[in-house]
């Protein structure tokens, strides 16, 4: 692992010789953890089909908007954990136009969305049936890939770090070992798909 922020953490470099390490080298181990695991998870929930839909309905109850309107409405609504692309948002508004639920008006080269009274009454009914809007709910859709996994990971660094602070050099090798093994069985459970 050397190069890597575990190994520049546990002696890899920096001079310390297993003791006395600087808590800022354990934090900066720990950060760059949390933020190759949410550039590994891919940093927002996956959501259902029919989520994108619920929100568009959900959202044009409220009042007319245009495609990136309805997208940055999302992501706002749900502290930015979902951010429906283009690539989907945009379908789904032609999907709906097609159904006779939402009309576009085109204004200053750019189409706003409204719904129609079939539109409305579908949104309403939709409403109805959810107990909470899509973005409510955003992440905890995919909870084991996006929570489960990366606070394993983050409560593994911390007692890496605790090992660090206070292990000798002997402990602090075979801590370097457990996690060698622990990558090892990680990657074997995906080659094992």
């Amino acid at each position: 692992m050397s190069g890597s922020f575990l190994g520049d953490a546990f002696g890899g470099r920096g001079g310390h010789n297993g003791a006395g390490w600087p808590m800022s080298n354990i934090l900066d181990a720990m950060e760059q953890l949390r933020t190759q695991f949410e550039q590994k998870t891919g940093g927002t929930p996956r959501m259902n089909k029919g989520d994108v839909r619920s929100a568009v309905l959900s959202l044009l109850l409220e009042q007319p908007m245009h495609g990136y309107q309805i997208i940055r409405e999302i992501e706002e609504r749900s502290g930015g954990t979902w951010k429906p692309s283009p690539g989907s948002v945009y379908p789904t508004l032609q999907l709906l136009t097609d159904e006779g639920l939402v009309r576009a008006e085109e204004s200053g080269g750019r189409k706003t969305y409204s719904l129609t009274e079939e539109g409305r009454a579908a949104a309403g009914d939709e409403t109805t049936e959810r107990s909470a809007a899509p973005w409510e709910t955003a992440g905890s859709r995919d909870s084991g890939r996006m929570t489960a996994l990366p606070k394993a990971g983050v409560e593994l660094a911390q007692a890496a770090a605790q090992v660090a602070r206070t292990g000798d050099k002997e402990q602090v090798a075979q801590a370097v070992e457990v996690l060698e093994e622990a990558r090892r069985k990680l990657y074997s459970i995906l080659a094992q798909s």
